[in-house]
């Protein structure tokens, strides 16, 4: 929630003793480990939903078995008669750290939370904004979590705090206000004996939002909306976007006076909420919040689609579909024919882009100027949530003739060169890049009889740090709303997705690489040998040169002045960097995938061998 200040020290004091007992009197079992995987980061929780040991914001708020065993914690949480949310006993190991991060989901934009040191230092210090203070024990706190904040625990021991949201009620923010004029702190002492009634949270999210609240986070966040970019274009972009937003409420506003949040409407309201996702991502580039410099389509996801709507049953809504160009499948007045295209696959994150980046320079190759997410899932039988389609994998037999033909008229119609200009070939050349696609290789072997595959791999340790830092970044949502998962869906969704569910980060991470590599594998043994070629992305970055001349022995092309300059110089980051290239920069998640290499590294022998 927004502060007019980044910290707030309420006027209460609490007895640290006795709630430091009580924490001690938590068995082992009771600390869960951080659900982004920050490192030395766990928790203990408190006020659930259904009380079960999770970390979901909507649903029944029940207490725990833990806060039933902790009488003095459950005084502390009735005292400040408000309604409580999740709430929960947050640990921060020795030397560790909350990274620097805003929250920016539904969650908190009526939400605050408030802080209990129980045990602390003085070196542990908080960070919001350009402001640091340390929590001494006893206190209570609450600070601006939109604004961007860490915590940094530079001392030997482990810090423990008592975290708990909730949106207060008129006396808790009276307390607030005396809180802000210094006035002095009452102790809440432990009394023995008395019990007392928590309020939770029961009604937290809507199966579809009213229009009143759509209003309400989409006018917020369209003021505090800035480019990047300097000048008029920049400003259009601004302008275009509130426009977007705009026009999306009123929209939901029609469909909301026809269905309300019944049945009849809700195919409606997740056509008007792709349609968002769609329109604002061809406009969004440089597009910031002005508060927080975090992307704008980041802040809509999490705080408005993700959200929008809560139907459980409904299906699958990834966020890319066919180009607005061909959106509807209509009659053409001709299909190129496609010559040997080149699929390269790989699993996500393995430098795949680079690769394709570097070949789609040549003008022997056209492309749809990007990965076609659409090629596949813009068939509505053949995405993610259609009967007998659970994941990203497409099978040969769904290859028929009718789906072959509507491709080759859909890749004809997008087909363009280097230069982005549209390609008039009678035959085309196609490159194709998108990582789904690891999955789909039996597919485009009927659909393209002749294509080639390139399969790009890329060291376990490296793939996977990456995968989890584009999960923690949230740019990479592939699926906003996820059934029977909590929360969205980051990247690849592969065979067996369900089994992850409350896994930690880096197993969801390990079985993406895993599984992308495996099936790849398995696929292209099927395929004749001289149809298929092995790139490793050490060797590409090693030796670009090298690895393209080999490429283009493959294909059949020729090493053209366009592919020369590109391999001449260091290869620039591809459009996909989330940072700067560095050695060793996966030891940034090292712990974590330590713990998940053991499962994985069976696999390599077969990848040393492949090809």
């Amino acid at each position: 929630m927004k502060l007019p200040q980044p910290f707030i020290r309420l006027p209460l004091r609490f007895d640290t003793q006795r709630l430091a007992a009580e924490v001690a009197a938590l068995p082992a079992s009771a600390w869960a480990r951080h659900p982004t995987g920050f490192e030395g980061n766990s928790a203990a929780r408190l006020i659930t939903v259904d009380g079960g040991e999770n970390d979901a914001v909507s649903g029944v708020m029940q207490e725990t078995p833990h806060l039933k065993a902790s009488p003095y914690i459950q005084q502390v949480l009735a005292s400040f008669g408000v309604v409580w949310s999740r709430s929960r006993l947050m640990k921060l190991a020795p030397g560790a750290q909350v990274p620097e991060h805003s929250d920016i989901n539904y969650h908190w934009f009526q939400r605050v939370r408030v802080h209990i040191p129980v045990t602390t230092r003085q070196g542990v210090l908080f960070y919001c904004d350009d402001q640091a203070v340390h929590m001494a024990a006893g206190e209570a706190w609450i600070f601006d979590n939109w604004r961007q904040h860490r915590v940094d625990n530079a001392t030997d021991q482990e810090r423990v705090h008592l975290v708990a949201d909730t949106s207060g009620s008129a006396m808790f923010w009276n307390l607030v206000a005396a809180g802000m004029r210094g006035q002095p702190a009452q102790l809440i002492p432990y009394r023995p004996g008395h019990s007392v009634s928590i309020p939770m949270e029961r009604f937290n999210s809507f199966r579809v939002m009213p229009p009143a609240e759509m209003d309400h986070l989409l006018k917020d966040l369209a003021a505090d909306i800035v480019s990047e970019t300097p000048g008029q274009p920049g400003h259009a972009a601004v302008a275009q976007f509130a426009s977007l937003l705009n026009s999306f409420c009123a929209d939901w506003r029609q469909l909301w006076a026809l269905h309300g949040d019944g049945d009849s409407g809700i195919e409606h309201y997740q056509r008007l909420s792709q349609a968002l996702w769609e329109r604002a991502g061809a406009i969004r580039a440089g597009i910031v919040m002005r508060s927080i410099g975090l992307p704008v389509m980041r802040v809509l996801d999490a705080r408005v689609l993700e959200y929008a709507i809560s139907d459980k049953s409904a299906p699958l809504q990834p966020h890319a579909t066919r180009p607005a160009a061909v959106a509807a499948p209509v009659a053409r007045a001709r299909s190129a024919r496609f010559d040997r295209p080149v699929f390269i696959v790989a699993a996500p994150r393995s430098g795949s882009t680079l690769l394709f980046e570097t070949l789609a320079c040549t003008p022997q190759f056209s492309t749809v100027g990007g990965e076609a997410h659409w090629l596949v899932e813009g068939f509505d039988h053949l995405s993610p949530g259609a009967p007998g389609i659970d994941s990203n994998q497409v099978g040969a037999e769904h290859a028929t003739p009718d789906v072959i033909a509507e491709m080759r008229e859909l890749l004809t119609e997008c087909a363009q060169d280097p230069n982005a200009r549209r390609t008039d070939a009678s035959v085309i050349r196609l490159l194709e890049k998108t990582p789904k696609n690891s999955l789909r290789i039996p597919f485009f072997d009927r659909a393209f009889p002749d294509a080639q595959f390139i399969y790009l791999w890329r060291d376990p340790r490296e793939n996977i740090s990456s995968i989890i830092e584009a999960w923690r970044s949230g740019d990479w949502v592939t699926y906003p709303r996820l059934p029977n998962w909590n929360g969205s869906w980051s990247l690849l969704l592969p065979p067996g997705w369900p089994a992850l569910r409350g896994r930690p980060l880096e197993e969801i991470a390990a079985f993406q690489w895993q599984t992308a590599n495996r099936i790849i594998m398995d696929d292209l043994s099927k395929i004749d040998p001289t149809r298929r070629m092995v790139v490793r992305y050490d060797d590409f970055l090693r030796n670009p040169a090298a690895e393209v001349a080999r490429i283009c022995a493959f294909t059949g092309l020729q090493v053209d002045d366009a592919l020369r300059m590109r391999v001449a110089a260091e290869l620039p980051p591809s459009r996909y960097t989330q940072t700067a290239p560095a050695p060793g920069k996966w030891r940034k998640n090292e712990t974590l995938i330590n713990r998940v290499l053991p499962g994985v590294l069976p696999l390599m022998p077969r990848l040393e061998q492949f090809g």
